[in-house]
């Protein structure tokens, strides 16, 4: 499943929401508690009877005992969350002696093996929560991960129940055209009424939170995919008939990711049919449901006009995901929730390399890193920290994180860099091998990956159980012979409930240029093991300049003193594209957090600006870089990296983040670049203003006029609301369109709501780009952002039940930290009273929005009292969901 975080993540009748009354301390759910479930379950049959206000479902399942637990218990407990039950039936006879328990039915089985059957009844129109079968403009789709499946039926809805599905469904043929379900069709047919029925089988065992069903009025792109041993697959995305001209990139991207993933992983499918399915309400970004993955719209419709270069890279990567999930995820699938990073973390893996391959590998390095470093390691330095593998839960929906997904991928990239691409195949053969049809651990994925690649891994199964990101203090001294010896000093912060960490396995990619001669060193790698270790790397020459963590091979922080020059050395010469990334991050922070945190003096600071406008002026002038990474190294760090950098610079925990001084800080250093460097930018802008949308070096030019646009906009704010109107007027493409306007919102300029009010009359009616108006506007740096949220709230398009919507304007806003961060704490207050509005309609959803007001001891201390104020206001609202309950419990309590 991909989690729709933009910039990745996954998100009825409010009564219904929640079935049972949520208590304010719901039971913690412990890993070490596991237990085989006392049943298993070889076949289950379901009927559906489909109807967007009542849709009846029987289900039949077939039971046995499970030799493999001590149990000798006659309870059958069948989980269920807010459905009517009408019938049991037991071997076929009607059956009286079973209750419920909350919302479970528990039934006393005293013999070896039964039929179960059960009748229930369930209104899809009134689930907003939007998990089991809910209703979406007219059609039925379900979404059952992580325990979605018991508001359907009745059922053991946990992984490690697997059952094979026969699946009988049937309704109105007018309003239910299309009827899909997992596995493959083996029947359908009329009937007399106007219905129709179809009758699906999935020979493969899976777990119940991969069960879909779609009804619809949909219309097919189809185009078979030939397998690698020859077996015919058909292929289609299914969508509405007005959406369909914007579906041939996501059928491509899913040929491409079938064939890479034979070629690489020599994973084939396994099914006759793929179908994809787009849903404009969806709480996800996508779900991998054995043969019929649901979609958000967002990661399945693009076309120049109404998608940009990242929405297209976005859907090839998804639709990706999802694809690989077959076997990481279906094929092979989790024990339990707690190894939920076994399917993700490694599939996140593979649709980034598959993401490499299809658009380069330097570029999309740093774009994943820019990715963990926005969402994953603030959630490593906050009250909601947790290792990769949780030990505990209230709420599983809260543990589809960051760091499951994004950290749980570096990890198992950092197995993959000490193997070889080679020997890492090896292992995951192994694992695929061993555990095809099982409900698996991390453990054995480990396990797995050290006998077949040959590696040790002992220490590094720390990663599963540790959380927080490792800081390594780099110091470094010439050695007595021809080496540079460099000490590492590794420490893992305290988080909460885990103090005194042990040392990491850390590997690292190493490197010692010469910065006298321009001698670039050999790369090598190397193991961190210990507390501190010293390692002795060889010279390239006289003056050494050490490059670390090149292509970012581990999650982890780096602290070194280098000299202010190395960096702009590295930043210009590293032939690391990473390294030379990072070489220009780094000099931007150290000025951008020590101005922010006023330790530098007027010259200190004019100094700091012009070491980043040399740097600036070697990526603006360097013929051998390529548009799309002179693109990516224009990007200063973010201020929410900056937040948390300035935040934990200081290990003592005295400093904290000023987020306006930071937001003035960096609004100034734009300033200055963009006046020092004006003609070199003017001369750039030139080179790539005209070159054509279908051009290879299109994407990257692209990407560089936004860039230059903005920096306009802090240094001559008449200019940038020119160049940023004629982009907006010419272009040809959303890339172009978007870019423009994003920097003419930020502008007090007449320019600004003339564009808007064109984007809008353009695209009124397309809720995906109507999705980008609100959030350019949300994000944007106008003083007077919080009014515009305000307006555009009582906007008619905007509406609190469809999560992409909801997540347009409010979750854009708690990333802008100008508006977010208003001194009289008014931003605090609008995110506290959204996520009070919408727990009631879609708890899911609700609870994301509470990690931006979670860093409030992370803050100066005004803001900080006013953060926290919000939580405590939300803590003590009567029912508020499992989910949102234990986000600010543990905000507050962390």
């Amino acid at each position: 499943m991909d989690i729709a975080t933009t910039p990745t993540s996954p998100e009825g009748n409010p009564e219904l929401a929640d079935a049972a009354p949520t208590p304010h301390d719901p039971p913690v759910i412990r890993r070490e508690d596991y237990q085989p479930f006392p049943w298993i379950v070889p076949q289950t049959e379901l009927e559906f009877v489909l109807g967007i206000d009542s849709t009846r479902v029987t289900s039949r399942l077939t039971i046995k005992r499970n030799p493999e637990t001590e149990s000798i218990s006659p309870e059958l407990r069948l989980n269920g969350d807010g459905i009517k039950t009408d019938m049991v039936m037991i071997d076929g006879a009607r059956f009286g002696d079973w209750s419920m328990d909350e919302g479970d039915l528990l039934v006393n089985l005293p013999g070896e093996s039964h039929t179960v059957e059960i009748v229930t009844h369930i209104d899809p129109s009134a689930n907003t929560a939007l998990m089991g079968l809910f209703a979406s403009n007219g059609m039925l789709c379900t979404q059952c991960e992580a325990e979605g499946f018991r508001r359907i039926t009745f059922f053991p809805d946990r992984p490690d129940v697997l059952s094979t599905y026969r699946v009988k469904m049937s309704g109105p043929k007018d309003l239910f055209p299309i009827l899909l379900c997992n596995g493959n069709k083996v029947a359908e047919g009329d009937g007399n009424d106007g219905t129709h029925w179809a009758e699906w089988h999935d020979p493969w065992p899976k777990p119940s939170y991969l069960f879909a069903l779609v009804a619809g009025d949909l219309v097919a792109n189809s185009a078979p995919f030939t397998t690698q041993s020859g077996r015919e697959v058909e292929c289609n995305v299914w969508v509405r008939e007005e959406d369909l001209a914007r579906t041939d990139h996501a059928l491509q991207s899913l040929h491409r990711s079938m064939k890479w993933d034979e070629e690489t992983f020599g994973r084939e499918y396994d099914l006759d049919l793929y179908n994809i399915v787009a849903v404009s309400d969806f709480n996800m970004g996508a779900m991998e449901n054995k043969g019929l993955n649901v979609f958000n719209t967002k990661y399945v419709l693009a076309d120049p006009d109404t998608a940009t270069d990242a929405d297209f890279d976005a859907v090839e990567g998804v639709i990706a995901h999802e694809y690989f999930h077959n076997w990481s995820g279906n094929r092979v699938t989790c024990r339990d929730w707690f190894q939920l990073s076994l399917k993700e973390g490694f599939t996140v893996l593979r649709d980034q390399l598959f993401s490499q391959d299809m658009q380069g590998e330097a570029v999309k390095r740093i774009e994943d890193v820019r990715i963990l470093r926005a969402a994953q390691f603030p959630e490593d330095a906050g009250p909601l920290a947790h290792p990769i593998r949780p030990d505990s839960y209230r709420e599983i929906s809260n543990f589809y994180t960051a760091t499951v997904y994004n950290k749980g991928a570096e990890v198992i990239r950092m197995m993959r860099t000490m193997a070889g691409a080679e020997d890492f195949r090896a292992g995951t053969d192994l694992y695929f091998d061993r555990h095809d049809g099982e409900a698996a651990t991390c453990e054995d994925f480990i396990t797995a990956i050290e006998d077949g690649a040959g590696l040790e891994l002992a220490q590094f199964r720390r990663w599963y159980r540790q959380a927080g990101t490792p800081r390594i203090e780099v110091s470094q001294k010439l050695g007595d012979g021809d080496g540079l010896d460099v000490t590492f000093r590794q420490t893992v912060p305290d988080t909460p409930g885990q103090k005194n960490k042990g040392a990491m396995h850390i590997p690292l990619r190493v490197a010692v240029h010469c910065r006298e001669t321009g001698a670039l060193g050999e790369e090598q790698l190397i193991e961190l093991r210990h507390d501190e270790q010293t390692i002795s790397l060889p010279l390239a020459g006289p003056v050494p300049v050490l490059s670390i963590n090149r292509g970012f091979t581990a999650p982890v922080i780096i602290e070194r003193e280098l000299e202010s020059e190395d960096l702009v050395f590295l930043a210009a010469k590293d032939d690391d594209p990473f390294a030379r990334y990072e070489a220009l991050q780094d000099l931007a922070v150290r000025h951008l957090v020590a101005a922010a945190s006023r330790e530098l003096d007027q010259a200190g600071r004019a100094e700091g600006k012009r070491l980043v406008c040399d740097a600036f002026r070697s990526i603006l002038s360097d013929p051998a870089l390529d548009h799309s990474m002179r693109g990516e190294l224009m990007m200063l760090p973010s201020e929410t990296y900056l937040f948390e950098a300035m935040a934990g610079s200081d290990p003592a925990g005295i400093r904290k983040a000023e987020p306006l001084e930071i937001h003035k800080e960096r609004e100034q250093l734009k300033t200055a670049i963009g006046v020092t460097l004006k003609r070199e930018l003017e001369s750039l802008y030139a080179q790539v203003a005209d070159i054509p949308y279908d051009d290879p070096a299109g994407r990257g030019a692209r990407k560089v006029k936004t860039q230059i646009a903005a920096l306009f906009a802090a240094s001559d704010p008449e200019r940038a609301a020119v160049m940023a109107s004629r982009q907006f007027d010419q272009a040809d493409n959303m890339t172009d369109r978007q870019g423009a306007l994003m920097v003419l919102c930020g502008l007090q300029h007449p320019a600004r709501e003339e564009r808007l009010q064109a984007f809008y009359d353009r695209y009124q009616g397309n809720a995906l780009v109507i999705d980008k108006w609100f959030t350019l506007q949300a994000l944007s740096l106008h003083p007077e952002v919080l009014s515009h949220v305000k307006t555009l709230a009582e906007h008619a398009d905007f509406t609190m039940k469809n999560p992409n919507r909801v997540r347009s304007l409010y979750m854009a806003f708690a990333g802008n930290p100008q508006g977010f961060h208003a001194q009289d704490g008014s931003g605090y207050r609008m995110i506290a009273d959204v996520i009070l509005a919408l727990d009631p309609i879609n708890p899911q959803t609700a609870a994301r929005f509470v990690s931006p007001l979670g860093k409030w001891r992370r803050i100066e201390s005004v803001k900080a009292g006013l953060m926290k104020a919000e939580l405590e206001r939300i803590a003590v609202t009567e029912g508020l969901s499992r989910d949102t309950f234990e986000q600010v419990s543990r905000s507050l309590d962390g």
